[in-house]
């Protein structure tokens, strides 16, 4: 039986794609010489920064914690020219997250209450596509019509015909469909804090990955 005869071709897709929804990333840290306290402080700033965002829209599902943490804290200093360190708290940290479809009159409501909270949150924000999955998909179906179109091209040149696809290689990784963050930064001080109005309009993302398909020839 003869051996069947295979080309190899690797196709690439790339994409535009304009980001859909906005992320906003608030973060409360401290530290604390006790404890328990820690713990305390960390839900009274969260809590806070939930009662500051209520009128904005969001209820209690929609804050996301995506990093808690307490953890013992040193500081070092010098003895008689010897390095020590001595305990000086626990540090605490809490890092939330909300979404919402990007509007941009929202989005400065929640960053005009975030800088007026008394919880003194650190906060940024960015921009990412919801349906992932649907730009994936459409990512790679573009990679497999671009291998498509250069082997007709070669089987042409070469005087074959293609037949039917004997093996697509994927190797299933990571598309980041996220824009990059922009950090907002906030001076807190006495004074009355303005309202933050934005125009702000998100470059499109840009993605591409390949697909190596493996065709027969005749």
């Amino acid at each position: 039986m003869d051996a069947v005869r295979t080309i190899q071709v690797t196709g690439k897709g790339s994409i535009k794609v304009a980001p859909d929804m906005t992320r906003i990333t608030m973060t409360v840290e401290g530290v604390c010489p006790d404890y328990a306290e820690a713990l305390r402080l960390t839900a009274d700033k969260t809590e806070k920064i939930k009662t500051c965002l209520w009128p904005q829209g969001f209820t209690s599902t929609d804050f996301k914690t995506r990093r808690f943490n307490v953890e013992t804290r040193y500081e070092s200093y010098t003895d008689n020219g010897a390095y020590r360190q001595r305990f000086i708290g626990y540090g605490y940290t809490h890092e939330l997250i909300v979404e919402f479809p990007s509007d941009n009159e929202r989005l400065g409501g929640i960053l005009s209450a975030l800088a007026r909270s008394s919880a003194k949150p650190g906060f940024r924000f960015g921009f990412f596509v919801k349906d992932a999955e649907k730009v994936k998909n459409e990512l790679l179906g573009k990679a497999v019509t671009d291998s498509a179109a250069k082997a007709k091209a070669l089987t042409a040149a070469a005087g074959v015909t293609l037949g039917d696809i004997v093996k697509i290689d994927y190797s299933w990784g990571r598309v980041d469909v996220d824009f990059g963050y922009k950090d907002y930064d906030v001076q807190y001080g006495d004074g009355e804090i303005p309202e933050c109005h934005l125009e702000l309009t998100p470059e499109n993302v840009e993605m591409s990955d390949t697909v190596t398909v493996v065709w027969e020839i005749k």
